[in-house]
């Protein structure tokens, strides 16, 4: 299968991120490609960029696209590892970091990979197929109330009791092997008037049996600090975020880099020394156009956020 990705704020992330044309820029979401070329255009003959994805097939794909180019070097890890692997590399600081988060149009489209509700496939939804996690664990083996919690807290889903319910119902004839018997045991919780107005019903639980698996928010907010941690003073970080769980991590992150104090009020002087680290460029996250919508209907919830290192 080709590996093609549509690259969402392509144009707003790269520009507002690689500001010097000889610098060092790390893209930790490589997916198809697209924020790495145009980083590589904007850079000279001593401009260095590092790519990560767990996803080895992205980095076979990159290996094609990129191969001869020896600016670039392509890391098959989970961008947790950022700081420790720019550490082997003798790369720190760096000038960028860029965060495209989620999932990438190849893995949603490729149907074995079992992250879309729109084909049938085996449940999985690992990121990195060596992962011991996947969907076919949770999903089977899950009591009836971590469900629910789980489908609640990461799918933000007001059925999500009704659904557990019905998956736990549906897996005692026999385990749910495919995405299709869960968006069965899905559609069968969800009214029917429910069904026929909005998104699909079942787009809510897999996000969240998605993130999970993935353990997307751990890492994000794992590797935040990280992030900014590896930068030269002056250098930037950009983060696309596609929900709300990813985006109040980032932008909470952020403010608590601007070094407001944290002590009570009562105290005269501050006593936690607070100190600023970055400052936020984006007072409002940037949304995509509405033209961009049109053409590309993933990129409808993206927002980006940018801070740079003071």
């Amino acid at each position: 299968m080709e590996f093609h990705h549509v690259t969402v704020l392509l144009e707003e992330t790269v520009d507002s991120v690689v500001t010097n044309p000889a610098g060092t820029y790390v893209d930790c979401t490589l997916g198809g490609g697209g924020h790495s070329q145009r980083i590589l255009s904007k850079l000279n003959a001593l401009g260095k960029l590092i790519c990560f994805d767990q996803d080895r097939q992205a980095i076979r794909h990159a290996e094609e696209v990129f191969g001869q180019d020896e600016r670039v070097i392509l890391i098959n890890r989970n961008f947790e590892s950022l700081k420790e692997t720019l550490k082997e590399l003798d790369l720190l600081p760096v000038d960028g970091i860029i965060f495209d988060l989620g999932v990438s149009s190849p893995q949603l489209d490729e149907a074995e990979r079992g992250f879309s509700y729109m084909q049938d496939a085996p449940l999985d939804m690992r990121m990195d197929p060596t992962g011991v996690l996947d969907a076919r664990e949770i999903v089977n083996s899950w009591s009836e109330d971590d469900l629910a919690q789980l489908i609640w807290d990461y799918g933000e889903e007001k059925w999500s009791k009704r659904i557990a319910q019905f998956i736990v119902k549906a897996r005692q004839d026999h385990p749910l092997e495919t995405t299709g018997e869960l968006v069965q045991a899905i559609k069968a919780a969800v009214p029917a008037a429910v069904r026929r107005n909005g998104p699909h019903p079942a787009k809510r639980t897999f996000q969240a049996i998605r993130i999970v698996v993935n353990d997307e928010l751990g890492v994000l907010d794992r590797v935040m600090d990280q992030a900014m941690g590896c930068l030269d003073h002056g250098g930037r970080v950009g983060v696309i975020t596609f929900h709300s769980l990813e985006d109040r991590i980032v932008k909470e992150r952020m403010k608590s880099w601007l070094g407001r104090c944290t002590c009570p009020s009562e105290l005269p002087i501050c006593r936690c020394n607070a100190k600023a680290k970055a400052k936020v460029l984006t007072r409002k996250p940037i949304l995509p156009s509405q033209e961009e919508v049109e053409q590309n209907p993933r990129s409808r919830s993206a927002k980006l956020r940018v801070a740079e290192k003071i």
